[in-house]
């Protein structure tokens, strides 16, 4: 038996293949007897369904302002651009026109657009699912994350897993304690309410395809979750060696993980005659009865595919590439591109599934195995060709369904842009279209921290990393973060080098870092401490560090060409994405550059448009810029919801100006002082709290307001604008004063 073949769905997701793709697995037979007793006190799946009379089916009633909107078709990709990585290559939208024209000439793009931190997939997507930062869902990390054991070691947590699981620990057989807590966390420490709920309570069946934490992700921890681990799922699961090698090749993963719906009270769809389980959300506000999920393309595709197997735009049975034998089912998370993702949703969306939700795997890699492209290299230009062409067979399938943006609200966005490391294209001046680029230099620089520590600081203190980019740093015995081992550990972090492999320069590897005072400022601080990282060292982004030996016997620094595009970080190519809204209540306003927004601001906008509402309070605000007069609530139209929300995202986003500085001025803070010295770090650390601490209090009252005008019907006065935005002008003085250095 191979190494944990029960988290291979995850090594095959790119998104965490960052995370994990240099930590050897465990042995997945010592785990099968602890999986039990990993989920003492979750809640699995093995209540009896509701009996047809106790359930009331009804159609789906969504509320919009003007009562079109009869469908949501919500797409969001990995890694894909609006701005050029090179300016002679169009962009990955440039290169999709099919789907960049029907977003600019039916409705709007945000290109000022942005992630949470840290932006990795699993933390933006899920910040756009919910409208909360990772504080207020329990995932601010990504794709991985560690936590401390009570003896001052950390295990591995996986941020993949879903909605009701436990923490996914793969390294529970050398310590069968679990951290102990939901993966989705609130600020509370209960389970995050999940997103489906107000479409489900509203009568609405939710599909979603390949979409972060809603489908099964893995075969360990999920299947006994939603299945049980005594069903005939987890057997099939146990009783398929191929289940069990380093790369999964069985039938139980095409089948189980990766596609999921989630049905409204008494639909027929979730029958238990089409294999459907109880969707049991325990601490879900309000409670949720006697709702019903179907878990799995073998239980979905047979009702959306009634004819058939379930094929592809191009007409491909959808199926993995497995040898020697492939299975037919869902094709692992790097398997959805355009073609097999898109298919998915319109087949939903014509058998009475109204709200689909979807993920399409990025064009910039060569899937499943790499390597990765440059921009304008061949490879790269062929996907984006074969995706633009997959969006053209996507529209007029739908539209010849009688689905279109007169009664369908369409979003798209990207969960985060990227860093390319690389040389300069070859030819000068290449496009990739006309003439293809190749690249004599391209990848990572793969960075060995501890042995940089070691050679080039002396510092050999234990310690364990999230790999990244933007690495969260986790050192043994869990000192706090005034421990003179803490602070000689991090202001050596600050001082390190490397020389460049792609251009030859030698580098300052840190470019900012920010301690668990500034993770608070930057809603990465999760109701469960065991989670808290020392610190976290945001990194020049074109190396990618990782937890070697401490010596730099084998190179400390080398050149990656399977991986080329660097994220997680807090430069603008990463932090800046974008979002596309069509359909009923939007704008045709083509790109608007000026409205800063974040993911988190999703979530609200689509609540306001449907007439729907989440049981707590989002992180985000509705993008009523971008409505029709009409489609605004009253209390927005009359009052200053604008004025008091431009200010409200200045002062609370993650990578907005107030995050930013204190960012800035947690660094200086970080940076300063020595072993006998540091009443510098003390004197900011204090200030960074107490303005924290303001910021959290006038946010506070600020999202209160727009709450209320956005669903309560409570209009924003003028003199409450005027008072709140002048604070928040104020909060940002403080916050630049702290990130300058005095004169």
């Amino acid at each position: 038996m191979g190494n944990a073949g029960f988290f291979q769905a995850l090594l095959k997701r790119r998104w965490v293949v960052k995370g994990l793709r240099r930590r050897r697995l465990l042995n997945v037979a010592a785990l099968i007897p602890l999986i039990g007793a990993a989920f003492a006190g979750f809640a699995t799946n093995t209540q009896a369904a509701p009996s047809a009379a106790s359930s009331a089916t009804g159609a789906c009633q969504l509320s919009s302002a003007q009562g079109q909107i009869q469908h949501v078709i919500f797409v969001q990709f990995d890694n894909t651009h609006f701005t050029r990585d090179n300016p002679n290559v169009p962009s990955d939208l440039e290169q999709m026109p099919n789907l960049l024209n029907f977003i600019k000439g039916n409705g709007v793009l945000l290109s000022n657009h942005h992630t949470p931190l840290i932006s990795h997939t699993a933390t933006d997507i899920l910040t756009s699912f919910t409208g909360l930062y990772g504080d207020h869902m329990g995932v601010p990390v990504s794709n991985s994350f560690r936590y401390f054991n009570p003896d001052g070691t950390t295990n591995l947590g996986v941020s993949f897993a879903y909605w009701t699981d436990p923490v996914f620990d793969p390294s529970m057989p050398p310590n069968p304690t679990p951290d102990g807590t939901f993966n989705m966390l609130t600020a509370a420490g209960k389970n995050a309410p999940a997103p489906w709920v107000p479409y489900t309570r509203a009568g609405c069946d939710v599909g979603q395809v390949a979409t972060a934490n809603t489908v099964l992700e893995n075969l360990a921890t999920d299947i006994p979750t939603v299945f049980g681990a005594g069903s005939p799922q987890a057997l099939a699961v146990s009783g398929d060696p191929g289940c069990q090698l380093s790369t999964p090749n069985c039938q139980s993963f095409s089948d189980f993980v990766g596609i999921g719906v989630h049905c409204a009270l008494g639909s027929s769809l979730c029958s238990a005659a089409n294999g459907a389980r109880p969707d049991l959300l325990p601490d879900e506000p309000g409670g949720y009865s006697g709702y019903m999920g179907l878990f799995g393309h073998k239980y979905v595709a047979p009702l959306v595919s009634p004819t058939g197997p379930l094929a592809d735009l191009n007409g491909n049975v959808i199926q993995d590439h497995r040898t020697p034998t492939s299975h037919i089912g869902f094709p692992g998370f790097d398997g959805m591109s355009a073609s097999v993702s898109l298919s998915y949703v319109a087949a939903m969306q014509e058998h009475g599934i109204p709200i689909t939700y979807a993920y399409i795997s990025d064009a910039h890699d060569a899937h499943p195995s790499g390597p990765a492209y440059g921009p304008g290299q061949a490879g790269y230009v062929a996907a984006l060709a074969a995706y633009n062409d997959a969006f053209g067979r996507f529209f007029k399938r739908l539209a010849d369904d009688g689905i279109n943006k007169s009664n369908t609200l369409f979003v798209f966005t990207a969960d985060e842009g990227d860093h390319f490391a690389g040389g300069p294209p070859s030819p000068a001046g290449c496009n990739g279209v006309t003439t293809p680029c190749t690249y004599a230099k391209i990848g990572e620089i793969n960075t060995n921290y501890a042995g940089l520590l070691a050679t080039e600081q002396g510092v050999t203190t234990p310690f364990k990393v999230h790999s990244d980019d933007a690495p969260t740093v986790y050192i043994t015995g869990n000192p706090t973060r005034t421990d003179p081992n803490t602070r000689s550990f991090e202001r050596a972090t600050s001082k390190l080098t490397a020389l460049n492999p792609i251009n030859g320069k030698s580098d300052t590897i840190t470019t900012f870092l920010a301690d668990p005072v500034e993770m608070k400022a930057l809603h990465m601080i999760t109701a469960d401490p065991r989670r808290t990282p020392t610190f976290t060292l945001f990194a020049d982004p074109n190396y990618f560090l990782f937890a070697g030996a401490p010596n730099c016997t084998s190179p400390c620094v080398t050149e990656n060409p399977g991986f080329a595009w660097n994220h997680g970080d807090v430069q603008p190519e990463i932090v800046t994405t974008w979002l596309g809204m069509v359909g009923p209540g939007i704008e045709h306003r083509g790109v608007d550059r000026h409205t800063w927004s974040d993911h988190t601001d999703i979530r609200p906008t689509l609540m306001v448009l449907l007439g729907l509402k989440d049981d707590y309070v989002h992180d985000g605000r509705a993008l009523t810029e971008e409505f029709s007069s009409r489609t605004r609530p009253a209390a927005i139209r009359n009052g200053k919801f604008t004025e008091v929300a431009r200010i409200y995202k200045q002062i609370n986003a993650t990578v907005g100006p107030f995050g930013l500085a204190t960012l800035k001025a947690s660094t200086r803070a970080i940076e300063s002082g020595s072993a006998s010295s540091d009443s510098t770090y003390t004197d900011l650390e204090n200030r960074l709290m107490s303005l924290t601490s303001d910021r959290d209090a006038l946010a506070a009252q600020m999202i209160s307001l727009l709450e209320g005008a956005e669903f309560n019907g409570h209009a924003i006065s003028e003199h409450q604008a005027e008072q709140l935005v002048d604070e928040g002008h104020e909060l940002l003085e403080r916050a630049s004063d702290l990130a300058s250095p005095e004169d």
